[in-house]
C-alpha cells in the first residue's frame, strides 16, 4: 500500500474567511484531520460544512500518538495537520511531527505545504519599511535564557519579529524599556493584537509610547500579540 500524505495546511488566524480553497479542499479530502485543539478546529470545519473525521495532535502528545499518526501514513491514509490558528510548524507542535515522519520515512516522506494566513507576514505588512531583513524568535522563553534572548534583540543589527502573549506583553514592553535606557538604544516598536479579527490594533512608537497605549483599555491586552522591533 502507498504512504500516505501529510498535508501541513494554514488556517486562519482569526477571520474565518482567510482561508484558500486549496485548504478547503484538502480538508474535506483528507482521511482525517489532526488538529492542536479539536474544539477550535471543530468550528472552522462546521463553518464550511466538512465533515472530515478529527485526531488530537498537540504539544503534549507523546510517542504513543505520534506512532498512530505514523502508522496511518504508513496505511495510506491522507493526513491534514492544522494548529489552532495560522502555519503548522511557526511557534508551535506540528514540528514535532513533520520531523518525526521525515525520520520514519526518509527520502520517501511524502509532506506537502498548503500555505496561508500567518501571523507573522500579517505583522510585517502592516508595519512599513524597514523588515526586508529581519530576525524571526518565535515567543520568547518564560524565564530561563529570557534576559539573554533580550540582550541578542539588542545586540542584533537586524530587526527583530517575535510573538507574545497577553500573559507577558506588558513584561516585555517594561524590559524592552529598561534595556533601551540602559544601553542607550533607540527602538521603534509596532505591536499587532488580534490580528484579521474584530477588534485587531496596531501600536506604533517607543516601547514606552506602546505601553501606555496599551495600558489605556485593559480589553487591549487581551488576545494574541506580534511584536515588531526596529532597528
Amino acid at each position: 500500500m502507498a504512504q500516505g500524505i501529510l498535508y501541513v495546511v494554514s488556517t486562519p488566524i482569526g477571520n474565518l474567511e482567510d482561508i484558500t480553497r486549496r485548504a478547503l479542499r484538502i480538508l474535506k479530502e483528507a482521511d482525517f484531520v489532526l488538529c492542536e485543539d479539536t474544539r477550535v478546529t471543530k468550528r472552522l470545519l462546521d463553518r464550511y460544512e466538512i465533515k472530515t473525521p478529527t485526531i488530537s495532535y498537540h504539544q503534549h502528545s507523546g510517542e504513543l500518538k505520534t506512532d498512530k499518526v505514523l502508522a496511518l501514513l504508513g496505511e495510506g491514509k491522507n493526513l491534514a495537520l492544522v494548529s489552532d490558528a495560522g502555519t503548522p510548524g511557526v511557534s508551535d507542535p506540528g514540528a514535532k511531527l513533520v520531523a518525526a515522519v521525515r525520520t520514519q520515512f526518509g527520502a520517501y516522506a511524502k509532506i506537502e505545504s498548503v500555505p496561508g494566513a500567518s501571523a507573522l507576514t500579517a505583522g510585517l505588512s502592516l508595519a512599513g519599511l524597514g523588515f526586508d531583513h529581519f530576525l524571526f524568535l518565535g515567543f520568547l522563553p518564560h524565564k530561563k535564557g529570557r534576559q539573554t534572548m533580550l540582550k541578542e534583540i539588542m545586540a542584533s543589527e537586524y530587526s527583530v519579529v517575535l510573538y507574545e502573549s497577553k500573559h507577558r506583553i506588558v513584561k516585555l514592553l517594561e524590559e524592552l524599556i529598561a534595556m533601551s535606557e540602559k544601553t542607550g538604544a533607540s527602538l521603534e516598536v509596532s505591536v499587532g493584537r488580534e490580528l484579521t479579527k474584530m477588534h485587531e490594533s496596531f501600536y506604533i512608537g517607543s516601547s514606552a509610547r506602546v505601553l501606555a497605549d496599551l495600558n489605556k483599555d485593559p480589553n487591549n491586552l487581551k488576545g494574541e500579540f506580534v511584536v515588531l522591533i526596529k532597528k
